[in-house]
């Protein structure tokens, strides 16, 4: 079955997941962890990107965990048709395979980030949670491992730099360079010696300047137009 709709009154403090998997036993395991937290409610499952994409236009849910590879429409198409067509949901890709190609596609594509699919509950939680505050759900270290994995599909040095990197002030250019070597927001404030705060504003300035999803698209973008380069660090 590919479809799964919850019957009663939805609750509005509830995170409302939808589930994209070819497998019945993948999407049913999921499922049992996260219904059982109270903050937490599927509302909705998918076995491919097509009907993944008509769920996310009627159900309204937050979050989407989104399977990589699966037939007739794969979770990175689906991913980004969904993400050109509105803020919600976010997409969690899952892959089976560290730092496969879908990954990096994945991201470019406009998922917040990507988990493996035998990802412990609590850290599967912790993500789901982080997606849905609106923040990056991939940790800034497997963001750059990722990126360093790929570097060499992406563009390098001696291009002219995009004119609205001219927008951006020194300092927001300096957290840009920053969050793309691996750093937190915590990480930054120490080596700038402000405080979190002023980082995240800073942050989402440059998304904002950039016209950027999220930070995992910034991390992308920064290694795109030659600011950072693979295996480079802080």
């Amino acid at each position: 079955m590919n479809l799964v709709e919850p019957g009663g009154a939805s609750d509005s403090s509830l995170i409302r997941i939808i589930l994209v998997d070819d497998q019945e036993l993948v999407r049913a395991g999921f499922r049992m962890v996260l219904d059982a937290q109270p903050d937490m409610q599927v509302v909705g499952e998918a076995a491919d990107g097509i009907v993944a994409i008509d769920l996310a236009r009627r159900l309204h849910a937050d979050v989407m965990i989104m399977d990589a590879r699966m037939p007739r429409l794969d979770g990175v198409d689906a991913t980004r048709q969904i993400r050109q067509n509105g803020d919600l949901p976010r997409v969690l890709m899952l892959t089976t395979f560290d730092l496969d190609e879908y990954a990096f596609a994945a991201l470019k594509a406009g998922a917040s980030g990507f988990l493996l699919k035998d990802v412990p509950p609590e850290e599967l939680l912790f993500a789901i949670r982080a997606v849905h505050s609106g923040d990056s759900v991939v940790a800034p270290s497997t963001t750059r491992r990722l990126i360093d994995q790929f570097a060499a599909l992406l563009p390098g040095g001696g291009q002219s730099e995009p004119s609205e990197l001219a927008d951006l002030t020194d300092r927001e250019r300096e957290v840009l360079t920053l969050v793309a070597q691996g750093l937190s927001n915590a990480e930054i404030a120490r080596q700038l010696f402000v405080s979190e705060a002023t980082v995240k504003t800073h942050v989402g300035r440059v998304l904002a300047k950039l016209e950027l999803r999220d930070r995992v698209q910034a991390v992308v973008y920064a290694y795109e137009h030659g600011l950072v380069r693979a295996g480079q660090r802080p």
